[in-house]
């Protein structure tokens, strides 16, 4: 809305004549717009792209709309979301990693440039309602504490309501919520019929009943990112058995039912040839019966978790269509990146321990069968299953080969589309995403936005291929580039030049492979040693494209601390912490660092009988976590790793009245001891054999311990029934070796995180 006052003020109101400036409004058919994006869900996984899972709301939207089968992302979640909410590519708007990660260069700064408006920055005032629903992660990890800066969060980046949760993954049965700019509690258990995708999709209607309640002919933009299909994979009960003994043949099998189906619906060319089994893919008859059965219960979880959500995204249509909205809703479902590679060669049922670059037992995880998709379960499938995900392409996410960043694509919009069930085969990419909405709602996206002047989108509509007559119009995309941990890739009038980078070696020493992409789907044919001519230029073109959006320079570090330099914003690097009660639960993210490291936590209680027990502090879940806690009046200490537990109790009665308890925990070396102590005197001490370097999941509470409880001595909440005062937490500076080790492990579990 202007704010220039256009009518004329003079002595009183009888020699003034007032002027009440027009509000935006978009044009008079501007459909709403949903945005549907899914996390680690592969080419193939959709039943519209080759899958046996079922997915039949979403093939609902296929047989409507159109399919694109040569749509590509960035290979890596925070980047691809940077990239479809602007339209340019992630590396110019700051993203080139995660949010989680700022290397103090241009290109990563875990921020998204503010001279890249979003989508809802260009849409809301153009007279849309703007509500983002789910995953957000484009938001720099440590500014996600209540203390903020909140400049980075979906309200302050042009979403009027947002519902939803910050960091790169969470718990389905158990997450960390975040609703407007506050933490909240999920509004029911588990045990209650909780699950995190029902709620996603349980507030997307809510917000938008209730705009339409109030302004019924406002459109509306509606972002919902589920959590799906990022591990873990975890769904209710019926859907998980509902394909037990359905994938019993072994990835093989499948992936070649897969491809040849792709074949049969038109997604891939007939002579598109199947990719060879990625490096580290047994032959499934090669695998024991014991790892089979965990790779079948593992695939099984993930089935279920999509079918699941595929009701969710069913129950959101219904809604739609019931409210007459359907019709004039442009509606776009696609992914991230390719299937996620994080479960390694076997897959695990809690795979907190890839954080901690430590392999789950395999007697181990047949033990815990039970657990998967549970709330017990933290589980990912082996790279056996994502290859099938990505069927025909190889590799995976993190990856520039095409199962790391071939993506499906669907758009349905019944008043838009005359052709239903199309396939679409023009190479597209995710910053192509904005310039088609903008170009459809009618929306100009302005030169400067919140005062600050923008950069040139760097995608194109993709408009042009909805009239059924287009085809065989040839794309309209002229380059694109890939980047992603010094894997390169790049893309230009049918052909690709790709990079697998190993992890710190020299980027001189990686072999570029060369494809006729147009010919050869699946990149089986390198032409590089045919075409040595043709392989130079696109790799000029590469350093080309890499200099024109800011790539540069190349890094592939892992090990180093790449959040160095973040400052006072940064609640995870300060050396003491006192909290005073009540609190609400914190987040991992932004709780404090007691990871592979020597700290102590304190706290002041009061009890007027010995009975009055609970949980003082608890820091993570069952999964991995630590528990200090009252236990029939003595102090008990509980170091969780990976489920298994390691317990301490007290040699004395804690006596009542006013008093301290306290744990502290010592590194020594690669191993550790842990000390409690009443009223500030030691009375029990244990040998840590194994430092956690990385509590994955669950959050950070006083006073109770909700969720999947830490400890098996007590059912959760376990609320402390005394009063529990001040709760201090130090922790001693690091020497610089031990911050190049924790460092390690952060990166390991942000990359686990995506």
């Amino acid at each position: 809305m202007s704010s220039a006052f256009q009518g004329k003020i003079g002595r009183t109101v009888h020699e003034s004549t007032p002027h009440w400036p027009e509000w935006p409004r978009p044009r008079a058919d501007a459909p709403n717009v949903v945005v549907v994006l899914f996390d680690d869900l592969g080419f193939s996984h959709l039943g519209c792209y080759g899958s046996s899972i079922a997915t039949p709301n979403i093939d609902k939207l296929a047989a409507g709309g159109l399919r694109y089968t040569n749509f590509h992302t960035t290979a890596l979640c925070s980047p691809t979301r940077a990239a479809l909410m602007t339209g340019c590519n992630h590396h110019s708007v700051g993203m080139r990693g995660l949010a989680n990660w700022n290397t103090g260069f241009p290109n990563c700064t875990g921020t998204v440039s503010k001279s890249a408006a979003t989508i809802a920055e260009v849409l809301r005032p153009s007279g849309y309602s703007t509500f983002a629903i789910g995953k957000w992660h484009l938001t720099p990890i440590e500014h996600t504490s209540p203390a903020g800066p909140f400049d980075q969060w979906p309200l302050a980046r042009g979403f009027d309501r947002y519902y939803g949760f910050l960091d790169g993954e969470t718990d389905q049965w158990h997450p960390e919520l975040t609703s407007d700019n506050r933490s909240v509690a999920p509004p029911k258990t588990p045990e209650q019929g909780y699950h995190l995708s029902e709620d996603l999709i349980d507030n997307a209607i809510e917000v938008v009943k209730s705009q339409k309640a109030a302004v019924a002919d406002k459109p509306f933009f509606l972002y919902v990112a589920f959590g799906a299909t990022h591990a873990p994979h975890q769904a209710p009960k019926p859907y998980i058995d509902k394909y037990r003994g359905k994938f019993d043949a072994g990835w093989d099998v499948v992936r070649q039912q897969w491809y040849q189906r792709q074949k049969q619906l038109g997604i891939i060319p007939e002579d598109t040839e199947l990719a060879p089994r990625n490096p580290g893919v047994k032959p499934w008859a090669e695998l024991s019966p014991d790892e089979q059965r965990l790779a079948l219960r593992l695939q099984e979880a993930f089935a279920g978790f999509l079918e699941h959500t595929d009701a969710q995204i069913g129950r959101l249509m219904d809604h739609l269509r019931e409210t007459g909205e359907l019709d004039n809703t442009l509606f776009i479902l696609t992914s991230d990146n390719g299937a996620s590679q994080e479960g390694g060669p076997r897959g695990m049922v809690n795979y907190s321990r890839y954080f901690n670059g430590r392999l789950e037992d395999l007697a181990e995880s047949i033990a815990r069968l039970d657990d998967i998709g549970t709330p017990n379960g933290f589980n990912n499938y082996p790279w056996g299953w994502a290859q099938v995900g990505n069927t025909p392409g190889k590799r995976y996410k993190q990856n520039t080969h095409g199962g790391g960043i071939r993506d499906p694509l669907i758009i349905h919009w019944p008043k838009g589309l005359a052709e239903k069930g199309g396939v679409r085969h023009q190479f597209h990419h995710v910053t192509d995403i904005a310039p088609t909405i903008f170009e459809l709602v009618g929306a100009d996206r302005p030169q400067t936005v919140n005062g600050v002047p923008q950069m040139p989108m760097h995608g194109t509509s993709l408009a042009y291929t909805f009239p059924p007559e287009a085809k065989q119009t040839p794309t309209t995309k002229q380059v694109q580039y890939f980047e992603m941990f010094g894997h390169r890739g790049v893309w230009a009038d049918g052909w690709k030049a790709v990079a697998y980078h190993e992890p710190e070696t020299p980027f001189e020493s990686d072999k570029w492979e060369l494809y006729h992409l147009d010919k050869d789907f699946s990149e089986c044919r390198d032409l590089a040693g045919e075409q040595p001519e043709k392989l130079r230029q696109m790799i000029e073109l590469w350093w080309s494209e890499a200099g024109r959006n800011g790539v540069l320079p190349l890094d592939d570090r892992r090990a180093e601390l790449w959040r160095a330099g973040t400052g006072w914003a940064d609640p995870r690097s300060q050396s003491r912490y006192v909290y005073r009660p009540p609190l609400p639960e914190m987040r991992m993210s932004v709780a404090p660092a007691l990871g592979n490291r020597s700290f102590t936590i304190t706290a002041a209680i009061e009890r007027e009988t010995a009975d009055q027990d609970g949980c003082v502090v608890s820091f993570g879940d069952g999964r991995g976590g630590l528990a200090l806690y009252l236990l029939r009046g003595r102090l008990h200490f509980d170091y969780n790793v990976f489920g298994q537990h390691l317990k301490l109790v007290s040699n004395r009665q804690v006596p009542t009245g006013k008093t301290t308890v306290s744990v502290a925990v010592e590194r020594l070396g690669k191993v550790g001891r842990a000390t409690v102590l009443i009223g500030g005197e030691p009375c029990g001490s244990v040998e840590i054999p194994f430092l956690v370097r990385r509590f994955s999941t669950g959050s950070f509470n006083l006073g109770s311990d909700p969720g999947v409880a830490v400890s098996d001595d007590y059912a959760a909440p376990f609320v402390f029934q005394g009063k529990l005062g001040e709760v201090v937490i130090e922790i001693p500076e690091r020497t610089s070796a031990e911050a190049r080790q924790a460092s390690r492990a952060d990166v390991l579990a942000d990359l686990a995180r995506q």
